[in-house]
This record gives structure tokens, sequence and C-alpha cells, in this order.
């Protein structure tokens, strides 16, 4: 008769067919130490980078110096990098649980309302000019 080992039937595949101890199922499966965008893009922005500003060598991340600059175009009066920021903005709103009114310093408060001022006024003006 046969043995319990070499019973065959559901969930119990013969010894020979079954994979063997150190083999993969998957040999071509995904490599080890392959990554996808999200892992790569993560440790790019958090790449340090030596930036002068006022003169002065810094150094930031990558993410620093990016938000940095979109923030100081859109003050400058770029109207596509005050889109931006206030996309960026309202998108952190929705993500975070706190009001950003209590993460932000009295000048980041300033800045942020008058861009926004300014904003809404250049949007009164084109749909003035509109008409």
């Amino acid at each position: 008769m046969a043995n319990n080992d070499d019973e065959v039937g559901f969930g119990k595949p013969p010894k020979h067919s079954q994979f063997k101890k150190g083999v993969s199922g998957n040999p071509k499966g995904r490599p080890k130490g392959s990554r996808n965008l999200t892992a790569v893009l993560a440790k790019t922005l958090r790449e340090r980078v030596v930036v002068n500003e006022n003169g002065r060598r810094r150094t930031m991340t990558k993410l620093d110096a990016a938000v940095a600059q979109l923030v100081n175009k859109s003050a400058s009066g770029d109207l596509a990098a005050m889109r931006q920021l206030i996309i960026l903005a309202s998108s952190t709103d929705e993500q975070s649980a706190e009001p950003t009114d209590k993460n932000l310093s009295e000048a980041d408060a300033k800045v942020m309302s008058n861009v926004l001022k300014r904003l809404k006024n250049c949007e009164a003006d084109n749909e003035g000019n509109e008409n």
C-alpha cells in the first residue's frame, strides 16, 4: 500500500512536481533590488544639493529647493507658478488633519494671503478683459 507521504490529491502535488528548496517558482520575476517609480522619486527628492541663497552657500534637499523656487517665482508675480503653488497648497490642506494656519508662521501666512489676493485680482482682471 501507499505511504501517507506519497499521497497525491488536492493540495498535495506529486513530489517530482513540487518546487525544490531554494529554487524560485518564478525565476524570471522581479529582480532583487529593483525599485518602482515612487521609490526612485522619493530617493531623488531626498538628495542634497548646494544652493546659493542671499550670497551664502547652503545645503538642502532637492525637494526643499524646488518648493523654495516655486514660492519665490510665485511671489515675484509668475502666474503659472502661483497656480501651481495654490494647487500644491490645497492638496496639502486636504491631506493634513490640522489646519495649516497652525503650521505656518505669521510671515508665511501673510505671504500666502497676499499671493491669493493677487491671484484673485489677476483672475478678475482677466474676466473683465474677456467681456
